[in-house]
């Protein structure tokens, strides 16, 4: 009881203007802190940072094994091989799971309660992952990366969500922008912090090995933890401002349907391959990387996570600049050509040569940041609104297909042949997505596409289009009123027949008073 008091309370401050009254009624209420308003900015603030915080600890954990490559292969006693398997478990039931996400989300869960859960997954996935280690049993580390995967995509698709459901317009943006910063910042704390944790156990317990590796992640899982309670806070939040606001909860808006697939157009499938090969030359490179600069370049254990986080780090401030920058020029394919040339030479740069590695990593930085702000959007403008949640599912579906084989790959080509293959392979998928870029640079050329048209021309066009629009609207609607006016009124019509049949006038039976409209249709025959 005391809590129902406390919303109508609540709810009588936010509607303070209707809660003045006269006469033995209470006086006007207080009015809510900025802080508990949703309609204020210091709330909805507030909302922005947990909705950030909430994908920190999945995009932590996912990281922890490229962090701790070498005491993983060591005190588990796995091959690189077995190693990168961890990274294909958590790409396998996203295979499947970025098609349901959504639905999952709008139609069973709700938004509330389905980032609480997918938020729980990740926790179990982790804590079953770290105890994998505890118990020195690698399939149970497997399994525990299965189930953190389940948890983990399902849950960014609940925070863009959120987002859409608290943040419109210019501001989206912006906040789409801070949540990839805040997921690249989970990533460069882990990679340089999770090695210095597990020297701090191993000097407590005076040795190496599984549990030493196990209480590592366990410590690590604390960061789930925090973004469930994220989760669990937002959640209570939405709930309160939707009753507060009368506004409905967020759904993403995605309809799936597979029989779309098969009207995609070629440009679309370019920007598949695309995808699917520059991420594979990025994220299982990343995964092996730590162990790769300690090898090559004789960096220590420090020094490799530092460089190997460098990805991310530029990633951070540079999403939300070079998103800005894409949407005020356009020219994406443009751009996205820029990224994979600039990736390419990275690639090389690692490969062939013993420049510092550095360079090569801040231009791998840079290009990663404006191929995402380049390359996605473009879903938009070669897909019908109907049918974009099935583009963007099946974009994420094979991309995960395509990293879970890429990272299998890898691991047996540095088993078997070495880093110098590993990076020559990395390579040829980078040139892969360039083939790909240049078609479809000429397929949207010949095509009359707008992939590569100027921000000011794009904005022009849909300034006309949606003019032109407007007036169809209008013509519709005039044609409406017109035909209402042809059609007589009911009433007036009934009231005829009755006076009619008042003066003993014998009326057909199409003019029955109790069905006029049916009158009216039989004399339109």
């Amino acid at each position: 009881m005391a809590a129902m008091a406390e919303e109508e309370e609540e709810e009588r401050a936010l509607l303070g203007e209707h809660g003045g009254g006269t006469g033995g009624s209470p006086g006007p209420p207080r009015a809510l802190p900025a802080v508990c308003d949703p309609r204020r900015l210091p709330h909805r603030l507030l909302v922005l940072a947990l909705m950030c915080f909430l994908g920190f600890g999945s995009y932590f954990c996912y990281d922890n094994p490229a962090a701790l490559q070498t005491q993983v292969q060591r005190d588990m006693k796995v091959n690189t091989a077995e190693f990168m398997a961890l990274y294909a478990w958590y790409s396998w039931p996203n295979v499947v799971l970025c098609f349901l996400g959504g639905f999952l989300i709008d139609r069973v869960f709700g938004i509330r309660l389905g980032t609480v859960i997918f938020s729980v997954l990740v926790c179990v996935g982790q804590v079953v992952f770290a105890l994998g280690a505890l118990l020195d049993a690698f399939w149970l580390m497997e399994a525990g990366r299965f189930i953190f995967g389940t948890g983990g995509e399902s849950l960014a698709v609940a925070q863009n969500t959120y987002a859409v459901s608290w943040f419109k317009g210019k501001e989206l943006n912006l906040v789409f922008g801070l949540q990839l910063s805040m997921a690249r910042i989970g990533s460069t704390v882990n990679m340089n912090i999770m090695g210095w944790i597990y020297s701090r156990i191993q000097d407590l317990l005076g040795h190496t090995g599984s549990s030493t590796l196990g209480l590592t992640l366990m410590i690590g899982g604390v960061t789930c933890l925090f973004s469930l309670a994220c989760a669990t806070i937002l959640a209570y939040l939405d709930r309160r401002a939707e009753k507060l606001l009368c506004k409905e909860q967020g759904k993403t808006g995605e309809v799936i349907k597979l029989t779309d697939v098969k009207d995609f157009s070629l440009s679309l499938w370019l920007i598949f391959v695309i995808c699917v090969c520059y991420y594979g030359a990025v994220f299982p490179f990343i995964g092996l990387g730590k162990v790769f600069f300690i090898e090559k370049f004789k960096f220590s254990s420090q020094e490799a996570s530092a460089i190997n986080s460098i990805v991310y780090i530029i990633s951070a401030p540079m999403s939300p600049v070079f998103g800005l920058l894409v949407d005020k020029l356009g020219k994406n394919i443009i751009w996205v050509l820029c990224a994979v040339v600039t990736t390419l030479a990275a690639h090389v740069m690692l490969a062939f040569t013993f420049w510092n590695p550095w360079i090569a990593m801040c231009l791998l930085g840079v290009a990663y940041s404006l191929l995402a702000c380049a390359l996605w959007p473009m879903v938009a403008f070669v897909v019908p609104e109907h049918q974009l949640g099935t583009a963007y599912g099946f974009m994420q579906s094979i991309q995960n297909l395509g990293l879970a084989v890429i990272a299998i790959a890898a691991g047996m080509i540095l088993d078997t042949r070495g880093y110098l293959f590993l990076e020559v392979f990395f390579t040829a998928c980078v040139c892969l997505s360039l083939v790909a870029v240049v078609m479809l640079y000429f397929v949207n050329h010949l095509r009359g596409g707008d992939l590569n048209w100027s921000a000011k021309k794009r904005k022009k066009l849909q300034k006309v289009a949606a003019t032109e629009a407007e007036e169809q609207e209008r013509l519709r609607r005039q044609t409406e009123e017109d035909l209402a006016k042809l059609q007589p009124k009911a009433d007036d019509f009934s009231l005829r027949n009755k006076y009619l049949s008042k003066l003993g006038a014998q009326l057909p039976d199409n003019y029955s008073s109790y069905l006029p409209t049916m009158a009216h249709r039989s004399v339109l025959k």
